[in-house]
């Protein structure tokens, strides 16, 4: 294991800890030597980790400490690089520029040897990919989504069908060739997904819906596990 890779193992076992947890507990944790673990500690804490303790007492990492890119492997490099680059390819303008300005950022602070090996990153995209159709503008929907705020939408359905609706809009999918809003419908009293591109008109209510997002996607889930009942990419037709 190399040094860096160390130090990044390290900090990923002190966040974790939410009390101080004893040197020979970390070093045991790590796999190295009490010695050793005393160094990588006082290495951390001069690159600005916030780190705080001593020994015979223990350490404990303060909240809110975020992890610097310099602490990156080659792999997380790789995936951050190929990720980064497939929004850039398929996402809408305003994830396209984030994704290309969170590589910029990244690349700014890295070490000169990771960031060469991030300027040299053979992982591509496969020409061919066709661009995504939207209906209306897919930033709306993450608004939505961030704000948990209901939505009121038009929505077409395979048949042409077009219906109103009021939405509780709690997770976006983005597949290959579109986009699913996952929501909770009013007018179905249930889930229901709709595609972007079949969404003709959208507005932002100025109204928070009564659930939060994270326990309507546990529900999702533990419903999509139930036999016959599947909601993904589209479960919704027009007024019955």
């Amino acid at each position: 294991m190399s040094r860096s890779e160390r130090l990044l193992n390290l900090l990923q076992v002190l966040r974790r800890h939410r009390r101080p947890v004893s040197g020979m507990a970390l070093a045991a944790e790590t796999g190295v030597s009490i010695r050793t673990l005393y160094r990588d500690i006082a290495s951390l804490q001069a690159q600005g980790a916030a780190i705080v303790g001593e020994p015979g007492v223990g350490y404990v990492m303060k909240p809110g400490f975020m992890l610097p890119p310099l602490m990156f492997g080659s792999e997380e490099l790789d995936a951050l690089v190929l990720g980064m680059r497939m929004v850039a390819d398929c996402g809408d303008r305003p994830l396209a520029q984030g994704a290309l300005s969170t590589l910029a950022k990244i690349a700014a602070v890295l070490p000169p040897e990771l960031r060469r090996e991030l300027d040299e990153s053979a992982l591509l995209l496969g020409a061919g990919r066709r661009p995504v159709a939207h209906g209306i503008v897919p930033d709306l929907l993450r608004a939505a989504i961030r704000a948990q705020q209901k939505l009121r939408i038009t929505y077409r359905d395979p048949s042409g069908v077009e219906s109103q609706r009021v939405v509780w809009p709690f997770a976006l999918v983005y597949f290959d060739q579109n986009r699913v809003l996952m929501c909770w419908c009013e007018l179905r009293d249930g889930f229901r997904n709709f595609r972007s591109d079949r969404i003709s008109e959208a507005e932002l209510l100025e109204v928070r819906y009564p659930r939060n997002k994270q326990s309507l996607l546990r529900e999702w889930r533990r419903l999509e596990h139930v036999p016959g009942h599947s909601i993904l990419p589209e479960t919704d037709s027009g007024p019955r």
